[in-house]
């Protein structure tokens, strides 16, 4: 597995909120937007597999939650609630079919009591038939990056094994939104926080995926995503050259 550590400012250009400049890819046909002004409509087809056979959102609403906590919608904000004492964080699928996209959303980690769930953070991860791709996972220290292997399987789970972990470290304030942008083209895939960006590169992350999967610890929040086609950006190769050029050893 070739891994590629890449951090600086990207580029400063001034662009809509649903418009930010991405680095290795340009937007194509918009494929899914999702504001959360009211509860999505729930996924149809019969899911199989892992992640796929189903289109729309599978989600926890129930008021007990439940082992992975529940989701709630308001003012434009979806809300992953972790369940007390279940020390695992609340997840959400949306079933959609694709290989290169941007994924676009803002996100903020809450300040509430933690109630011995000692970790917040949410993720975003891209997966397949069998299993989970790509997650990128953003906590109080910073964004970060982990591949999945697809040589590996844990032994008592048969899931995959996470590969290396690529880091954007810089803190996170509690209460306050930020933009994330993922795209993944090929075998490549850039996480951008606020215009800070990594990469890294893994075969797997070229396969057929399936679903979209969000997660809260604690207690996260998400609002305005955006998934698009992602088509190759003619500047990529100068834009990875200047990331060399100016990471941080």
């Amino acid at each position: 597995m070739k891994l590629i550590l890449l951090l600086a400012a990207t580029l400063c250009l001034t662009a809509k909120a649903d418009d930010l400049p991405t680095l290795m890819t340009t937007r194509g046909k918009l494929l899914a937007s999702e504001d959360f002004a009211q509860a999505p409509p729930p996924f149809t087809g019969k899911p199989v597999g892992f992640a796929s056979g189903f289109t729309g959102w599978r989600y926890n609403s129930s008021a007990t939650g439940g082992k992975g906590g529940r989701w709630e919608i308001a003012k434009g904000e979806f809300r992953g609630i972790e369940t007390p004492g279940a020390n695992h964080p609340a997840t959400a699928s949306f079933g959609l079919p694709f290989q290169n996209v941007i994924i676009q959303c803002e996100v903020r980690l809450n300040d509430v009591p933690d109630e011995g769930r000692k970790y917040r953070s949410l993720f975003l991860k891209a997966t397949d038939a069998k299993d989970y791709v790509i997650s990128l996972s953003l906590g109080q220290g910073g964004l970060f990056l982990t591949p999945y292997d697809a040589d590996k399987i844990h032994p008592t789970t048969k899931q995959r094994e996470k590969g290396t972990t690529v880091k954007l470290l810089t803190p996170i304030k509690l209460n306050e939104w930020h933009t994330v942008v993922l795209e993944i083209l090929g075998n490549e895939v850039v996480g951008t926080l606020d215009k800070q960006s990594i990469t890294l590169s893994n075969p797997l992350i070229g396969s057929a995926k399936h679903s979209l999967m969000l997660g809260a610890g604690t207690e996260a929040s998400f609002r305005k995503l955006r998934i698009w086609e992602a088509l190759t950006n003619a500047e990529w190769e100068k834009n990875k050259a200047k990331l060399h050029a100016t990471a941080k050893p």
